[in-house]
C-alpha cells in the first residue's frame, strides 16, 4: 500500500509566497479573499486507499471493451514516418491510475507508462492541485528573467534531491548552493524536452575547447580536439547510446554520417564508443584520448540502457569509470531521463554512489503533465552565458508545481517504490531460469525492465502476444547486435497486484510458446 500524502499549495509552497499572491489576486480584482484561501488552502489526497482498491480492481478487466469505441475518428496531418507508426485503437479517450482507455473501448495496462513518462499513471489526484494553482491565478508562462517562485523552489528541492539533503536542512541546504567544490551539483537550468538538456551538456563540454562568443576567455583546452566518450554497441561501433535528437547528440549514435566524418576529419570534434562495462577498453581508450592533438571532452552514459536492449551498467564499472575521468579531468554526465523518479531517492546515480558533473532529468518528474526536462550541474561547469542554454517556455511554473508534487509522493514512498520494483526484476529473473530454451536474461534494474530472447522472431511474437493481452510492452530488435529485447516500464504506483499481473500474463505467454 502507497502512503497517500495530502497536501495543500500552502503546506507545498510556504506561508510567505502563497500569502503574497492571494493578496495579489484580491488588488487585480479578480478573487476574493475567500476564494482565493479555499483554493491555497484545500488539502488533495494525493493516492486515496479507494483509487489503490479501484486500480486493482480494474486489473480483471484489462483486454475487454468497457465502452463504445469512438464513432468516426481522423488521421491527422502527420509525416509519413509517425502516420505508419500511429495505432489509433490504442491512443487513449481516458485513463485512471495504470490503465488507458482507447479509442477501441478496451482497457489497456500502461505497462511503458505511456512511453516511459507517465510516473504515477493517469489522473493522478495529487496533480489536482495545479487546478487549484490556476485558480488561485498562479501564472505558467513567466521568462528566463523572471522565473518564478515555484520554480526557484523546484530548483533548490532538485538540489537538495541530488545530494542526499533533507528539505527543512537549510544550514546544509546554504552550504551546498554556496559551494564552488568540483562535483557538487548545485546549478539547475529548466529546458523543456531531455534532448535540449543534454545537448546543454555538451555544450559546456565544447565550452572547454571552443569559445561561444567572441566576448568569452580563452578556453582551457583550446587547440585540442575534444574527443566525446559514449556508451558503444555490441559490434564496436556507437549505436549503444541515446542522448537526444539535437544534430549533435544525433552523431553520437551513428546518424548524420557523413557529417560526423567531415567534423572528424576536421579535427572539430571525435566521438569514442567505450565498451559496454568494460573497464580496461576504458581505461585504455581514456589514456590514448589524453594525448596528442586530442583532450576528452566528456563522458555521456545512462545507467540502463533503454534504447538498447535495457542492459544495466554495472555498479563497479561506472565507479571506475568516473574515478579515471576525474583523474584525466574529464566532465561526466549521467543522462537519468529514462530513469529519474523510477527509483528510491528518485535519481539512481545515487545508488550507484557516482558523483557526476551534470544530471539530466525529466519524463518521471512531471509525470506526463508538462515536457519539463532540466540538467543539474556544478559551479565549475557553469560556463555558459544566459543564451549559451536557454528556451522560452523553460521556466513554466506549473510545470515546476508538478516537479515538486511528484517528488513529495516519490519522498514519501521511496521503500514502496523499491519493493515493488525489485518484485518485478526478480519475478522475471525466475522467468528467465525456469524457460532457458526462449530467454537469455533479465535486464534492467527494478521496474526498468528488458527480457532478451533467443531470437528476433521469438521477441517479436511475444510482444505481440502482450498487445494482444493490451499490456504495453515494446520489442527491439533493430539494434546493431543487440540480443532482441522486449521492453516494460510499469508506473511507480504500480503495487503489487499490478506487478503480479504482468509476471502472470509474461509467464503465460512463455508457457504458450515452450
Amino acid at each position: 500500500m502507497f502512503v497517500s500524502v495530502k497536501c495543500s499549495l500552502r503546506d507545498l509552497l510556504g506561508n510567505d509566497y502563497i500569502d503574497a499572491v492571494i493578496r495579489a489576486n484580491v488588488a487585480l480584482g479578480v478573487l476574493n479573499e475567500a476564494e482565493a484561501k479555499a483554493a491555497a488552502d484545500e488539502k488533495i489526497d494525493f493516492y486515496p486507499a479507494d483509487k489503490q482498491k479501484k486500480n486493482d480492481e480494474l486489473l480483471a478487466k484489462v483486454g475487454t471493451v468497457i465502452t463504445a469505441p469512438i464513432a468516426k475518428t481522423i488521421d491527422g496531418a502527420a509525416t509519413q514516418a509517425f502516420a505508419h507508426a500511429t495505432n489509433t485503437h490504442t491512443a487513449p479517450l481516458t485513463g485512471f491510475g495504470t490503465f488507458r482507455i482507447g479509442e477501441d473501448g478496451k482497457l489497456y495496462l500502461i505497462g511503458k507508462s505511456e512511453h516511459y513518462h507517465a510516473s504515477l499513471g493517469h489522473k493522478f489526484d495529487g496533480y489536482r492541485l495545479i487546478d487549484n494553482a490556476r485558480k488561485l491565478g498562479i501564472l505558467n508562462a513567466t521568462h528566463n528573467n523572471t522565473r518564478g517562485y515555484v520554480t526557484r523552489l523546484a530548483e533548490i528541492r532538485l538540489v537538495q534531491s541530488a545530494n542526499g539533503i533533507d528539505w527543512a536542512d537549510e544550514k546544509a541546504t546554504e552550504k551546498v548552493l554556496a559551494s564552488k567544490a568540483p562535483k557538487v551539483l548545485n546549478r539547475v537550468i529548466n529546458l523543456e524536452t531531455g534532448s535540449l538538456s543534454c545537448e546543454a551538456g555538451f555544450k559546456m563540454m565544447l565550452a572547454r575547447f571552443y569559445k561561444l562568443d567572441k566576448t568569452f576567455p580563452e578556453p582551457k583546452y583550446a587547440g585540442k580536439v575534444p574527443v566525446f566518450f559514449i556508451i558503444g554497441d555490441n559490434n564496436g561501433g556507437i549505436e549503444g547510446n541515446y542522448h537526444g535528437t539535437t544534430v549533435l547528440a544525433q552523431t553520437f549514435r551513428g546518424l548524420w554520417p557523413d557529417y560526423a566524418e567531415k567534423a572528424g576529419e576536421g579535427d572539430l570534434y571525435k566521438v569514442v564508443p567505450v565498451a559496454i562495462n568494460d573497464i580496461k577498453d576504458f581505461e585504455a581508450k581514456i589514456k590514448k584520448y589524453n594525448s596528442g592533438k586530442y583532450k576528452t571532452a566528456g563522458f555521456a552514459h545512462e545507467i540502463v540502457l533503454m534504447n538498447y536492449g535495457g542492459i544495466r551498467l554495472k555498479k563497479e564499472y561506472l565507479q571506475k569509470a568516473h574515478e579515471l575521468c576525474a583523474a584525466y579531468d574529464t566532465p561526466t554526465m549521467v543522462d537519468e531521463i529514462q530513469s529519474c523518479m523510477w527509483y528510491k531517492g528518485m535519481f539512481q546515480f545515487r545508488l550507484y554512489g557516482l558523483h557526476p558533473d551534470f544530471v539530466i532529468v525529466g519524463k518521471g518528474f512531471p509525470g506526463g503533465e508538462y515536457p519539463a526536462s532540466k540538467i543539474i550541474t556544478t559551479y565549475e561547469m557553469d560556463t555558459l552565458n544566459q543564451f549559451g542554454a536557454l528556451v522560452t517556455n523553460g521556466q513554466e511554473e506549473l510545470a515546476s508545481l508538478a516537479y515538486l508534487i511528484t517528488m513529495t509522493f516519490a519522498r514519501e514512498n521511496a521503500d514502496q517504490i523499491e519493493i515493488i520494483g525489485e518484485r518485478l526484476e526478480k519475478g522475471l529473473k525466475a522467468l528467465k531460469e525456469k524457460y532457458p530454451d526462449i530467454l537469455l536474461a533479465a535486464e534492467g534494474m527494478q521496474l526498468l525492465a528488458a527480457l532478451h530472447f533467443r531470437s528476433v522472431d521469438a521477441a517479436a511474437a511475444f510482444a505481440s502476444k502482450m498487445k494482444e493481452r493490451c499490456i504495453d510492452a515494446s520489442a527491439q530488435i533493430y539494434k546493431a547486435n543487440c540480443l532482441p529485447a522486449v521492453l516494460m516500464k510499469p508506473p511507480i504506483i504500480s503495487d503489487e497486484a499490478v506487478i503480479d499481473y504482468i509476471l502472470n500474463a509474461v509467464e503465460e505467454i512463455l508457457q504458450e510458446k515452450k
